[in-house]
């Protein structure tokens, strides 16, 4: 039986709870790039790390996952003595994962609308339309996140109906606008300067970007979901970079 690469990666996430070595083969650890810049590169197998980090008791929850060609995307739940929300992303070769990407940040919320960093639909829907709601994303990223058009905001968001899932905002979007304009220091708070990737599979795309919050090198990974050709609802981590002197290993965030 052919297993599908989102539930090999399934497998491999939750493998950190169970500390079982057999999902560990999707990983061609020959040529595996990790771009965690915390994360030492080919100092410990993973199948020696997993098991080893599963005796101190950690819990993981997938809470999404999603296939863009040769890349997997997983949305999530990590306890690890403290609550975070991650997103993952694998990219495939020959069948086998051979690079990863992450952002993680503290689970916090709900938010004053009472929605969590990771309640939702989960399953992708609207396959027809992956590359309309790629487009979208990419537009939204560009004009609104990237060069701050706000007056825009409405020809991407469905202000009816969005929801969002980050823990600091609340109902509609007069309360993104705000956060997306408000300055520090004569900055943008909130400070999109260039999109990495856009991944999607129907109705969910994830945009990888790189920007600043309050001044500091960021990482931020945004996902949407898409009905109707507008944005209805947005999940996100937000992660500090840390400075390359403090990197353990070289391949970059991005």
């Amino acid at each position: 039986m052919i297993i599908s690469k989102k539930d090999q990666i399934r497998a491999l996430l939750k493998s950190i709870e169970t500390g079982d070595p057999d999902p560990i083969a999707v990983v061609n650890e020959a040529k595996y790039i990790q771009h965690n810049p915390q994360t030492h590169e080919g100092s410990e197998g993973l199948a020696a790390l997993f098991k080893r980090l599963s005796k101190t008791g950690p819990k993981v929850n997938i809470v999404r996952v999603f296939e863009d060609g040769d890349f997997v995307f997983a949305h999530t739940e990590y306890d690890f003595s403290r609550r975070n929300i991650g997103f993952e992303v694998f990219r495939f070769e020959d069948g086998r994962a051979v690079e990863h990407w992450d952002n993680i940040q503290p689970r916090l919320g709900p938010n004053p609308t009472d929605h969590s960093m990771i309640d939702g639909p989960t399953e992708a829907t609207d396959h027809a339309h992956t590359e309309d709601n790629r487009k979208l994303v990419q537009a939204f990223v560009e004009s609104v996140l990237i060069k701050g058009d706000l007056d825009r905001l409405t020809d991407f968001l469905n202000p009816q109906y969005f929801t969002d899932h980050n823990p600091q905002l609340n109902k509609g979007i007069d309360a993104l606008q705000q956060e997306l304009a408000s300055t520090r220091e004569g900055q943008r708070r909130i400070n999109y300067q260039r999109n990495h990737r856009i991944l999607a599979e129907g109705n969910f795309v994830l945009s990888i970007s790189e920007g600043s919050f309050e001044g500091k090198h960021t990482a931020f990974y945004d996902l949407f979901r898409i009905s109707a050709g507008k944005l209805v609802e947005h999940w996100d981590t937000t992660e500090k970079i840390a400075p390359k002197s403090e990197w353990k290993n070289s391949n970059g965030k991005f």
